[in-house]
């Protein structure tokens, strides 16, 4: 383990403002799953509280946080609904990403005056035609969370020279206005998110909403925009270590739950008229509170070291980034490992659909499937690099 103490600390203004959104969150989250989309009550109350705005720059109304703060805020917000966390999480990954974009793009996407919600698919899942001024845009790009939300969305495209030949991969700026949501998000977990398709048809992008993805990759893209080292971030460990804050969250609202009912509840077919007073389920609860801890302090380790190098100006060396990788599958590993160990603890009551402790479970198995944090490839890329094993596993690392 990094020994090396943190500086980057959560902000208590941000976390405050999020744990004070748990109730409603909470009361929100059962007709949000319903209908496959955050109420209107809660994206109004995460808008006006700043939750998509902590990835913003400062010059535009934004707080700039570190990652390790977009971290403790977004789990915070998953102890009371994962699909907020996540909505919360990834949209703010997405603004970080259209910050990274030339001053033209990001004065029309963030100078109006008011915060944005920005989501995105980076997978290059279009066609794209090079005209006078830019490129014509044609794709669909699956799982795009907060798809209702959005005002802006950064999409993955090939880009190509006047011969129609991809010389390029490249990340476009499209307003909602240019592109269409096509529902096909029907899953078992975090329902609420609205992880649609979007649609686009010939959409014409200036060339100052396209950027080029190989510099972000390699660490050799200027950056230069925010008052902080923020957009100094190195790409793919930030945007890969974002996933994983609302698992936390989802881990810390189950072992709440379990814990807050032990002592009123029996354990079937035995003695035991509490739960509390069992020593399996006594070390059964221990070994689940010990895991989610495992998990925040890999989280945290992988988020301090991405804060470290954008503070220092310079992008984690190979080994790093890779344990990088592999912190982050192991914390989904244990955060998920935990939840089942606590419905076991809880028993089958805990799967009523009336019981959100059920919808815990699914949205955590949900999220823990993001394929930036698949737990045996981050072992693999990081077992590779502690071997010195040359040979290229993924390009998010």
């Amino acid at each position: 383990m990094d020994t090396e103490q943190s500086t980057f600390t959560p902000s208590g203004a941000e976390l405050d403002r999020a744990r004070a959104l748990i109730p409603l969150l909470q009361a929100n989250a059962a007709q949000g799953e319903q209908e496959r989309r955050l109420t209107d009550e809660t994206v109004k109350a995460l808008t006006e509280e700043g939750m998509f705005k902590l990835l913003i720059p400062r010059r535009y109304g934004g707080y700039e946080t570190s990652l390790r703060t977009l971290l403790d805020v977004t789990s915070t917000l998953s102890e009371g609904d994962g699909a907020s966390g996540w909505l919360a999480a990834v949209c703010n990954s997405c603004a970080w990403m259209a910050s990274l974009f030339p001053e033209r793009a990001r004065d029309e996407v963030f100078g109006s005056g008011s915060a944005p919600i920005v989501s995105g698919v980076v997978a290059p899942t279009a066609k794209t035609r090079r005209v006078d001024g830019g490129f014509t845009v044609t794709g669909r790009w699956n799982y795009n969370s907060g798809s209702w939300h959005a005002d802006w969305a950064v999409l993955g495209v090939p880009l190509t020279d006047d011969d129609g030949a991809v010389v390029d991969q490249g990340m476009v700026l499209v307003p909602a206005s240019d592109y269409t949501v096509e529902e096909t998000w029907f899953t078992a977990g975090l329902r609420a998110t609205g992880s649609n398709t979007l649609v686009a048809q010939d959409v014409f992008v200036p060339d100052h909403r396209v950027l080029s993805v190989p510099p972000l990759f390699a660490g050799t893209h200027a950056a230069d925009e925010g008052e902080t080292p923020l957009y100094r971030s190195p790409f793919a460990p930030f945007v890969s270590t974002v996933i994983v804050g609302p698992l936390l969250g989802l881990g810390r609202a189950a072992l709440e739950t379990v814990v807050r009912r032990a002592p009123d509840k029996a354990i079937a077919f035995t003695f035991f008229q509490r739960q509390t007073d069992s020593v399996a389920y006594q070390v059964a609860v221990a070994e689940a509170a010990l895991r989610i801890d495992t998990a925040h302090l890999h989280a945290h380790r992988a988020a301090d070291a991405v804060d470290r190098a954008a503070a220092q100006g310079h992008r984690p060396d190979a080994l790093t980034r890779a344990r990088i990788r592999a912190d982050l599958g192991h914390a989904v590993e244990n955060t998920t490992a935990a939840i089942d160990g606590l419905m076991y603890v809880h028993g089958s009551g805990g799967f009523a659909e009336a019981d959100p402790l059920q919808r815990v479970w699914r949205d955590a198995h949900m999220a823990a499937r993001h394929a930036v944090v698949q737990p045996s490839i981050g072992k693999e890329v990081y077992g590779k690099a502690l071997l010195g094993v040359d040979e290229k596993v993924s390009p998010m690392v």
